[in-house]
């Protein structure tokens, strides 16, 4: 809050960074509680991830209809094309979200959020952009996702290359055309395995550095039915899958199935792949399997085996089947986040395309016109770095967010990942994050995440209303014992044998640790619920002086706007400012609130009719 001589910051009370699937469903829940909400978004339109993720072939690995707001009111007259949508759909989608919520109003673009910090006297966030703007709120709550700091490696002499270099996390809008280049691309992570297989055909030669092969899935796209997705919406198939994902360990429909590995004989066993992996497809090889195929090694082998003969029967070049699919697997299978191809690996197998193990050939130097390795000298046109993400935690930790104890989140994260719940931090009270650290994120289906995450904040945020708190803070104990249990569930599976992005080891230097929560989302959901019980037993609360009596002294403050409650806990602040009574000016109304607080005329004439005289003044 701004002192009374300088010039008003604007208030909100929810502030909230991002404007994608976690900032949508929150913003709608909050508004039907009449809590004033602003979206601040870095980009020019809506669609989070999807607003970037313009590289050729982008597209989702969750297929319908789960992909998508968990909201009938948006699916009723809008239905995707694909059981796997595109980045372009996706953005038709979020126009529809837009227009049919009304939400542009609420959308503050191409604001970027550098940083913000905590008042401890008003209880609020001061937040600033990148472009000297400035904002108050009382909630603070960054949406910005596991994927919002780009990684680029340091590869020798990259500056020196003439042609033109692109990275998937920052595709230019317009679009490349890249018919009859030269190309190379470094990464095949899902970026890098949908790129290639969209471009490998019109590449006049394509070479792919690739550091570990992508234990890829087949996708089994399809076209969708109009008419049959209609009668799913009308007989409650949507709303019965959406349930569904509440009740399963990644938020997809589908889940483990009951039975060990080795309690099928080989025969069961080899029926039972096939039908997941070729007639299924996408990741129920992965997600909808044997309950220990992530937990015992031989049970793991058992996969892996079954997954290299399916795709060495693609592959026919030899040296290309041991590089995609090797004999002996370089980490379990699917403690990498695998990928959903569609031709992918009979792109790779054409003549015009080759593969480097850039582990055993790396790139020693880029020159004006190529890339050098110990194979050789590749002269190109077109440079693509399919590299990902400084992901999960590097999107909150760039941002100088500061702590109330000293120190911003990168600070607080220097010995080790820590939160409560994946959701909150000690030390940033009033702030919520989405879809980030230690949270089930990266294992679940996103929009799923972001639901449960949203409907947690939502349920917080109605009872410390209700009770009039106005600091809400995770406690310490909260938050050593969620790394408690990010440890114990981690260290039970196979992931720790695998350098992946899920635990950081994609970045170089980066601590290597869990950074998702492998409990599943029914536990995680759970957790959540519980740190509300007893009195709030996982959270600090408090309370600014005289919000309780303004709060008490009228039956009717749910329907009191947030505009309103905010000049009332300004004005006691004004008056305790003030106690001494001597020379005291009367509070600056600006006439835009005068509406606002007269329409709450019958509660402030009974609970500070000075206040309500003072808009009766202004508006005259």
């Amino acid at each position: 809050m701004g002192s009374m001589g300088e010039p008003e910051v604007p208030y909100t009370e929810v502030i909230l960074v991002g404007a994608g699937f976690a900032s949508f469903t929150i913003l709608n829940r909050l508004r039907k509680q009449k809590i004033d909400v602003k979206i601040l978004e870095k980009g020019s339109k809506s669609g989070g991830i999807w607003y970037w993720n313009c590289y050729p072939g982008a597209r989702v690995d969750s297929d319908a209809p789960i992909y998508q707001l968990f909201d009938k009111e948006l699916y009723e007259d809008f239905t995707f094309t694909e059981r796997y949508a595109g980045g372009k759909e996706l953005r038709r989608y979020f126009d529809h979200v837009e227009k049919k919520w009304n939400l542009k109003e609420y959308i503050d673009f191409d604001k970027h959020v550098d940083g913000a910090h905590f008042n401890e006297k008003t209880h609020e966030w001061h937040v600033e952009t990148s472009d000297g703007s400035q904002y108050r709120c009382r909630w603070f709550m960054p949406c910005i996702g596991f994927a919002a700091r780009r990684y680029t490696p340091p590869v020798p002499g990259l500056s020196n290359f003439k042609g033109d270099t692109y990275h998937t996390a920052v595709w230019p809008q317009h679009g490349v055309n890249l018919k009859n280049k030269r190309i190379a691309t470094i990464g095949t992570g899902a970026s890098g395995i949908q790129v290639i297989q969209e471009i490998g055909d019109k590449a006049k030669h394509l070479t792919v550095f690739q550091r570990t092969p992508n234990f890829a899935l087949p996708m089994n796209q399809q076209k969708l039915d109009p008419e049959e997705e209609d009668r799913k919406k009308k007989n409650g198939d949507y709303e019965k899958a959406f349930e569904d994902t509440r009740h399963t360990f990644s938020g997809f429909r589908y889940d483990f199935i009951g039975k060990n590995t080795f309690d099928d004989t080989p025969e069961e066993r080899e029926k039972f792949y096939n039908n997941l992996f070729n007639e299924q497809g996408g990741f129920r090889f992965w997600l909808n399997t044997y309950d220990d195929m992530l937990f015992d090694q031989k049970a793991n082998d058992q996969a892996y085996d079954f997954w290299k003969r399916q795709v060495r029967k693609r592959v026919k070049n030899p040296e290309k089947q041991e590089l995609l699919a090797p004999d002996v697997a370089p980490h379990p299978w699917g403690t990498k986040r695998p990928s959903l191809e569609q031709r992918f690996y009979e792109v790779v197998d054409q003549d015009h395309v080759d593969i480097i193990d850039i582990g055993k050939h790396p790139i020693t130097e880029v020159t004006e016109t190529g890339v050098r390795t110990d194979k050789g000298f590749i002269e190109l046109d077109v440079l693509i770095l399919a590299t990902g993400f400084d992901s999960v935690t590097g999107s909150l930790a760039q941002l100088d967010i500061q702590s109330t104890r000293g120190g911003t989140i990168a600070d607080h994260w220097k010995d080790r990942l820590q939160t409560s719940m994946g959701i909150a931090i000690p030390g940033f009270p009033n702030m919520f994050f989405l879809y980030g650290p230690q949270a089930p994120t990266a294992f679940s289906n996103g929009p799923s995440c972001t639901q449960f995450q949203a409907e947690f904040v939502e349920e917080a945020m109605r009872r410390v209303v209700k009770d009039g708190i106005t600091r809400f803070e995770a406690t310490d104990e909260a938050e050593n014992d969620w790394v408690k249990r990010m440890n114990e569930k981690w260290d039970i599976t196979l992931f720790p044998k695998a350098k992946s992005w899920y635990s950081g080891a994609n970045i170089p230097g980066k601590r290597v640790e869990p950074l998702n929560w492998a409990g599943g989302m029914v536990e995680y959901t759970e957790s959540l619920a519980k740190s509300l019980e007893n009195n709030y037993q996982g959270w600090h609360t408090a309370k600014v002086d005289g919000f309780v009596e303004a709060r008490t002294n009228t039956c009717h403050f749910e329907n009191i706007s947030g505009m309103v409650l905010e000049k009332v806990c300004e004005y006691m602040y004004y008056n305790e400012k003030h106690r001494d009574g001597k020379d005291v000016p009367d509070m600056d109304i600006p006439p835009e609130l005068c509406l606002e607080l007269l329409m709450a005329s019958d509660y402030l004439d009974s609970a500070f009719p000075s206040l309500l005289h003072l808009a009766l003044l202004t508006a005259a």
